[in-house]
């Protein structure tokens, strides 16, 4: 066994040293770390953790750009941008919603049914998204609401600029309108800005087709700010770029008057210039007002839309589908003379032609006597076009409606539109498995049975056939483009054509009442009734709305030299008398601002106010028998599906027709024509860029 050496103090001394040295060491090596560390953070990770302490100290913040303006043809503004001191909420910033809600409700007067609204967008926004408070504030209640902020986490208030909509429902389906990005918008873009409080993007039509075009560059504010976020100085700010504006071809003040005329009818007005093809006027009435989609419609307004068997979220100009009636008949005589027809040929109307075993009743059950090509059209006989319909063939008859815009889809800033049918022999066995018969010419020839257009196309067809121009719709304006080539038409087939339809309003015709008050000027047309339901259920004249015949009018004038085509749709108005005299004082404002406006204000007495108006009284309506108890409104997605419900093109007959359509009955020629009267000098025509004053929308 080894015997443990004596501890001495010389050995006691040497291992005291040597464990110093050793912890020495240690400590040293520790210290050479730190100091190569912090070496390393001052030298190598200067710039990041000098950015860090900047961004702690210095708050940016984006400026939402503001959007390029819509014009219309004379620079006057359809969708512009205005001051605006607004409210907005961050939902993930809230501590208590219903503490800071109730304070809000004092500062800006919120009622019951607008602070229900605020609180369901909070519950289906995330948390990052900004849901608005309140827009368009005055001064003291902003201020208000500002020297509380410490008192309102969440609360963000803002000085910038809202879309604003002049003409309101008067554009709603032509300009669209703007809403906060969606959750899907942002997975789709990643773009801050989308998030970015009081920042809207395009959500409908043009605001939304031309999105990229009318967004603009944000800009960006740079502050100085304590931890607590308190504000000590303003460090600098880049402006926005604005986005770049569109300029339409329609002329603002015809597209106000003519949803103003339309009054408590629903329908369509389409107005193109015969020049160029330019559209003047898109109007579908009734219509939701942009201005409250942008804010976020609320619970009243979206009760008011959804239950109004109108259908104000439809775009009738581009999505409604009617039978054209009546309205077919120049283009089907114009048909005729290409295909050779003597217009001189006439047939005798005793009421209805017998058509093997069966016979097909005209309008006028009286019939209209010997009847040629130009009393079939202003009398609007339909024997007349019943028997030559069978000599000329369908096949000759659907080529020309083709060629005059029907069934057609044309190139414009918006989706979906819906083309309509013109039915021929091949289109039944293909779509049907059945062969052509003698009824679907018979129904075809006075535009019922298969027959389905929509008022664009309505519009391009007259237009082509006043002009003899092969015009497409342009919304966009191009003061170079090309004209229009020729549709290749004999000037004396549409002279006839013309002189018939101007009998039409100006002799011995079915439209008397739509002459226009314009000395020297005359406007041709042709009036359509279209049925709805068969005469087992009604007469198409009145009873259940939903029940009457639709109206159609299609006009141009001056008939002797065509400068204006126009096409009027009314849903179940109970025929072409609620159509024509629309289309009468639509041109008539064309002509003469002053006598249109006089008979407009005539009108609106009677409706109880404008177009502003009566929407106005309505909601309170809604507001005071409703209030907060109405239904939750569709967050700004869910009200986009509904729109895009609505609009869902009409679809065709699932079976066949196996019987002749009853002609809807036509108005009663109107009186005959006065003696002529000295002649007066011809009233001009206002030029579509003269600037529109007449209709103001007060």
């Amino acid at each position: 066994m080894k015997q443990k050496l004596p501890m001495t103090a010389a050995r006691l001394s040497q291992t005291f040293e040597r464990r110093t040295f050793m912890l020495g060491a240690i400590q040293g090596g520790v210290g050479l770390l730190l100091a190569t560390r912090l070496g390393y953070l001052a030298v190598a990770e200067n710039a990041k953790y000098k950015a860090a302490s900047e961004s702690n100290r210095v708050n940016l913040s984006l400026i939402p750009p503001r959007r390029g303006w819509v014009l219309d043809r004379n620079g006057a503004a359809l969708a512009s941008n205005r001051a605006d001191f607004r409210v907005d909420l961050i939902p993930d910033r809230i501590v208590d919603a219903d503490t800071t809600l109730a304070k809000l409700s004092g500062l800006l007067d919120l009622t019951p049914d607008h602070i229900a609204d605020i609180k369901d967008k909070i519950g289906k926004s995330r948390g990052f998204q900004p849901v608005e408070v309140a827009s368009k504030l005055e001064w003291d209640k902003f201020a208000a609401v500002s020297v509380r902020l410490p008192e309102l986490p969440g609360v963000i208030p803002q000085r910038g600029y809202s879309r604003f909509y002049p003409s309101g429902a008067a554009v709603g389906h032509l300009v669209g309108y703007v809403g906060p990005a969606s959750a899907d918008d942002y997975v789709r873009e990643h773009n801050p800005l989308l998030i970015t409080p009081g920042f809207k993007i395009g959500k409908d039509s043009l605001e939304k087709a031309f999105e990229v075009r009318l967004r603009g560059v944000p800009g960006a504010r740079r502050v100085e700010a304590t931890a607590s976020g308190k504000v000590v100085r303003d460090l600098g700010t880049r402006e926005d770029v604005p986005g770049q504006p569109i300029q339409l071809t329609i002329h603002a003040g015809l597209q106000e008057y003519a949803a103003r005329r339309i009054g408590l009818e629903s329908g369509s007005v389409v107005v193109m210039d015969c020049l160029t093809g330019d559209l003047l006027a898109m109007v579908s009435m009734p219509c939701f007002d942009p201005n409250s989609f942008s804010d976020g419609i609320g619970r009243i307004e979206w009760k008011m839309l959804s239950e109004d068997d109108h259908v104000p979220l439809r775009n009738k100009v581009l999505r409604g589908l009617y039978p054209p009636g009546s309205t077919v008949k120049p283009m089907v005589a114009l048909a005729f003379l290409e295909a050779g027809l003597d217009p001189h040929a006439a047939v005798n109307c005793a009421g209805g032609l017998r058509v093997g075993n069966r016979v097909f009743h005209c309008w006028n059950h009286h019939g209209h006597g010997s009847t040629d090509m130009m009393k079939g059209i202003y009398q609007s006989c339909d024997v007349y076009f019943y028997h030559f319909a069978q000599q000329i063939g369908m096949d000759k008859i659907a080529a020309m409606m083709r060629r005059m815009g029907l069934g057609q889809e044309f190139p414009m800033p918006y989706p979906g539109q819906s083309y309509g049918t013109v039915p021929d022999p091949a289109w039944k066995l293909r779509k049907y498995h059945k062969e052509w018969a003698v009824y679907d010419t018979v129904n075809a020839t006075i535009g019922q049975g298969y027959m389905l257009v929509n008022p664009l196309q309505q519009a391009v067809y007259v237009s082509r056939l006043a002009s003899g121009l092969k015009h497409m719709p342009r919304l966009l304006l191009d003061r170079h483009a090309p004209p229009p080539p020729s549709m290749g038409f004999r000037q004396e087939h549409l002279d006839l054509i013309h002189a018939a339809m101007n009998e039409v309003v100006n002799g011995r015709g079915t439209a008397g009442k739509a002459r226009l008050p314009i000395p020297g000027v005359q406007m041709a047309g042709k009036t359509g009734t279209a049925q709805v339901v068969g005469l087992n259920i009604g007469n198409g004249k009145g009873g259940q709305w939903k029940h009457r015949d639709h109206g159609h009018f299609i006009c141009f004038a001056p008939f002797d030299k065509p400068r204006y085509a126009c096409a009027v749709a009314i849903e179940h108005g109970g025929g072409s008398p609620a159509a024509y005299p629309i289309a009468r004082d639509v041109m008539t404002y064309l002509f003469d601002q002053t006598k249109a406006m006089a008979a407009l204000d005539e009108y609106e007495r009677q409706w109880g106010g404008n177009l502003q108006q009566r929407m106005a009284a309505k909601y309170a309506a809604y507001a005071a028998q409703y209030g907060a108890t109405a239904p939750a409104a569709p967050d700004d997605d869910e009200a986009s599906k509904e729109v895009e419900q609505d609009n869902k093109p009409v679809a065709e007959p699932d079976s066949p027709e196996t019987d002749a359509a009853s002609p809807a009955p036509e108005p009663e020629p109107g009186p005959a024509p006065a003696p002529p009267s000295p002649p007066q000098p011809a009233a001009q025509p206002q030029t579509p860029g003269a600037t529109a004053s007449g209709a103001s929308g007060q």
